[in-house]
């Protein structure tokens, strides 16, 4: 295994009424003691475009402008960067600023239960009335040592799982994407449909459905989806599991094997069971699959600067109804950037948090990162980057995202954020497809280990 290598980035600002850090002066920022002698270490996920990477750049150097004080950051390959912030937090160092989009629902909840991160509060309540409840919601974390919830992460970012699809490649079977049926036996018996029509015309290498049949956290987060489909509510708002109720059972055995028939049926490439959470957007982009699903606008963020190719070749279409004819709920899931507890600069991190979170700043990155994640400040909608009625894919994420959605379970309970770690469904689904498990046996050992992992937490 190759190490994961950072890029250091120190950003400093030399001029006319620099402070000299020698000195240790101190200043007060929107409420917050300022001691200008330090400075602040920040670990960041790489962006998947450079814009993304840019906009956090000029937002640091503004903020140091402003303020005065040296930071370092470190970009972080996406993939390594939770098992980076346990390291360094094993080793008594870690940084005083993370973010990862895959944090919230794998890192986050037990950080906040064990008293490893900042309370900031002081940066998220001034904001409340600017935040959706939802938002507010999902960085509201327990804290087992202090025994009450607080706000534990700042909210800067949402996204949801997302359906996309070739119009072109639909175009040459003659279907568009406005003819795909809302039911939900109807609207998957099509893509295998139109998958049996294009081997007809000669295209024996494309496959209909791009679903991950792997343990990449993708397919964590997809299958997620189907469970909402089937009404299977794993977990109730106290945090309490449901697995005893036999309507959830049967609810988990359903969604099991509707998903790994995509692939019993030949419907999903046969590489599908060995997918990193790369490889569904790699197969999709090279026209081997039809349709996928994909947590944030990524797969045509990637296609932005080809107009032809964003606006006319993909589509985004939202995810049909549940098969009781009920409309999906989606899962919102929040990107959230946290301070951690053994940090000794706390009040410099909040400040900068504080600066970051203003709406100007948050948008100059939330649009930096091509509109793969959607504002958590409602104001900031009416800007004509999220209404721009020619855009078809943000417009979609945004009518997903302002209906009636669900809450990630992790939001009620730390411990189910260890059940996405260790990748239950993920296990079960590779299970049925390689090692020929029937989908009765997958969902008892599913079960079964969910309810270890909650008899297991401390």
């Amino acid at each position: 295994m190759q190490r994961r290598q950072f890029t250091r980035l120190s950003l400093f600002l030399f001029g006319l009424g620099l402070a000299d850090c020698s000195k240790n002066q101190v200043e007060s920022t929107k409420g917050f003691t300022i001691n200008r002698s330090n400075s602040l270490r920040i670990w960041w996920s790489q962006g998947y475009y450079p814009e993304e990477t840019d906009a956090l750049k000029e937002i640091i150097a503004r903020w140091t402008q402003k303020s005065g004080i040296k930071v370092e950051l470190s970009l972080l390959s996406e993939k390594d960067t939770l098992k980076e912030l346990n390291n360094a937090i094993a080793a008594g160092n870690p940084p005083d600023i993370f973010y990862s989009i895959e944090a919230d629902t794998q890192i986050i909840p037990r950080l906040a239960w064990n008293n490893q991160l900042a309370d900031v509060s002081e940066v998220v309540e001034p904001l409340e009335k600017v935040y959706t409840g939802s938002v507010l919601q999902s960085v509201s974390y327990l804290n087992n040592v202090a025994k009450k919830r607080s706000y534990y992460a700042v909210p800067i970012m949402q996204y949801s799982v997302y359906i996309h699809c070739w119009q072109d490649l639909l175009a040459a079977i003659g279907k568009t994407p406005d003819v795909i049926p809302n039911d939900w036996q109807g609207f998957w018996q099509f893509w295998h449909f139109a998958q049996q029509q294009l081997r007809r015309q000669g295209q024996q290498t494309i496959y209909a459905i791009g679903l991950p049949m792997s343990e990449a956290s993708d397919t964590f987060d997809i299958f997620e989806n189907f469970l909402e489909a089937y009404n299977v509510k794993l977990i109730n708002s106290n945090g309490r599991l449901r697995l005893d109720n036999p309507q959830v059972r049967q609810g988990i055995t359903a969604a099991l094997g509707k998903y790994t028939n995509f692939y019993k049926n030949g419907t999903v490439p046969p590489e599908a069971v060995d997918w990193g959470n790369t490889d569904n957007n790699i197969a999709f982009l090279s026209r081997t699959t039809l349709m996928t699903a994909n947590p944030s606008l990524s797969i045509p963020g990637s296609q932005r600067q080809d107009q032809a190719i964003y606006t006319k070749q993909l589509a985004t279409v939202p995810w049909p109804n549940k098969p009781k004819v009920e409309p999906m709920k989606p899962i919102a899931s929040i990107g959230q950037v946290i301070l951690l507890e053994r940090s000794d600069k706390k009040q410099v991190a909040k400040d900068f948090l504080s600066y970051l979170v203003q709406p100007q700043n948050l948008e100059t990155y939330i649009q930096g990162s091509q509109g793969r994640f959607v504002s958590v400040l409602p104001k900031a909608l009416p800007d004509r980057f999220w209404n721009d009625g020619t855009d078809p894919h943000i417009s979609v994420a945004l009518k997903q995202l302002q209906q009636t959605t669900r809450l990630p379970y992790q939001a009620f309970t730390p411990i189910y954020a260890e059940v996405q770690s260790q990748n239950v469904w993920g296990k079960a689904i590779r299970r049925i497809v390689v090692d020929g498990l029937s989908v009765v046996q997958a969902t008892n050992q599913a079960i079964a280990q969910i309810k270890q992992i909650f008899a297991d937490w401390k």
